[in-house]
């Protein structure tokens, strides 16, 4: 029997109980379109949280004081003073891998104009933060070498302190505000970035020289943390490397101590963000593929109820000299048939699914291509796997027992 045939006869059968067929196939559809899907939302977040990621930089090296232990008592990074000014100039002199650096120091507070407030951070930065962030002045301009050094009490403000301070769409710059009751003078406005990675506002701070933030609100002598920029992303582990061994110099650390400080870099919370929603892709996916399988299931049984309703038809075909092979071959057509059609249905569904809920929920869904392949193979799969056994054990009837089935 030729393939067109079987499968004509197989089409045929079906839809003779057109209802029973859509019901078969519903589990297949629904399967299908939850696997797609769920992919769609775990590939949506991986390509967002890379993109995120990315907008912070990618060459980012950051520097903070590590915990060390004194006397058997752990000391955190927020009580220790182990970053100076000069780690910055070490830094920039003997790491060839490091293009910019920015020591910073920062601290929150009320930030007040007239009879408005905002709490919010302030940001104590030098000349390279612009660069090292990947950020821009979209109205003034960057404080100078002279207001760095000399502790001016000038600022930037993000776009949440502008619309808080002075409304929406307002320009603040040669307005003064307060920050712990200490008159700064607006000279720029930053760029808009929105939240990050960790859902913090990045637009919600005020930008002053770090010798400012340092001397005048915070009264300290050392810096925060240091953040650096390779020379590309491909470099930053090399930075991180030349920026350890150059510490751990400058600060006169024996081999056998541990380091007073922490490297972090981009790319290592890349990987680990990655790995963690590669991990839970593979999750969804797995929850979804479980109604692949009770679709599956429910092809098996009704290829059995099929099997035993028209076994007076197997065994009249087999009378007339049909042979088990062709018998196999018809059933094992109609269970691929609803499985391949559920398949394609399921992948139509699936991909309206992702978008309707990609743009109801503002949620960042990638339908892959290689998603929709694999339903397909899996269906088709399917169809063999879950229908051999009810076409198997219509091949082996014997005709003249099936004839003569009530």
């Amino acid at each position: 029997m030729s393939i067109k045939n079987l499968f004509k006869i197989a089409l045929n059968a079906l839809l003779r109980n057109k209802f029973r067929a859509f019901l078969t196939m519903l589990g297949i559809i629904i399967g299908v379109a939850s696997v797609i899907t769920m992919l769609g939302i775990g590939e949506g977040s991986k390509v967002s949280i890379q993109q995120q990621i990315a907008g912070m930089g990618l060459n980012l090296v950051t520097v903070v004081p590590g915990s060390q232990q004194r006397g058997g008592v752990q000391f955190g990074a927020s009580t220790m003073q182990s970053l100076k000014e000069t780690d910055v100039d070490v830094i920039l002199a003997d790491c060839p891998a490091v293009q910019a650096a920015t020591p910073e120091v920062r601290g929150n507070g009320q930030a007040v104009f007239g009879a408005l407030n905002w709490p919010t951070s302030l940001y104590g930065e030098n000349l390279s933060y612009l660069q090292i962030r990947e950020r821009s002045v979209v109205s003034g301009r960057m404080f100078t070498d002279r207001e760095l050094s000399g502790a001016g009490k000038v600022c930037l403000l993000g776009q949440t302190v502008v619309k808080n301070l002075f409304g929406e769409g307002a320009d603040p710059v040669g307005q003064v505000i307060r920050f712990k009751k200490i008159p700064f003078l607006v000279i720029g406005v930053l760029d808009p970035k929105g939240l990050n990675t960790f859902g913090q506002d990045q637009d919600d701070l005020i930008l002053a020289p770090f010798t400012t933030v340092q001397k005048r609100v915070q009264a300290i002598t050392w810096v925060q943390s240091i953040y650096t920029s390779a020379i590309d992303s491909k470099s930053t582990e090399l930075a991180a490397a030349q920026i350890t061994e150059t510490l751990r110099r400058h600060h006169k650390i024996k081999a056998s101590d541990q380091d007073d400080f922490t490297i972090r870099n981009q790319t290592q919370l890349l990987s680990t963000f990655s790995s963690v929603s590669n991990i839970l892709t593979v999750l969804l996916g797995a929850i979804a593929g479980i109604s692949l399988l009770v679709g599956g299931i429910g092809i098996m049984n009704i290829m059995y109820v099929s099997v035993t309703e028209r076994t007076r038809e197997i065994g009249l075909r087999m009378a007339i000299g049909g042979k088990g092979r062709d018998i196999l071959m018809q059933f094992l057509a109609e269970s691929m048939l609803l499985s391949i059609t559920g398949g394609i249905i399921g992948i139509m569904v699936g991909i309206a699914a992702s978008k309707i809920i990609g743009s109801a929920m503002a949620w960042p869904i990638v339908v892959l291509p290689g998603s929709e392949i694999l339903s397909f193979a899996v269906c088709t799969v399917i169809g063999v796997f879950f229908g051999w056994y009810p076409a198997k054990k219509a091949s082996n009837l014997d005709p003249i027992d099936a004839l003569r089935y009530e």
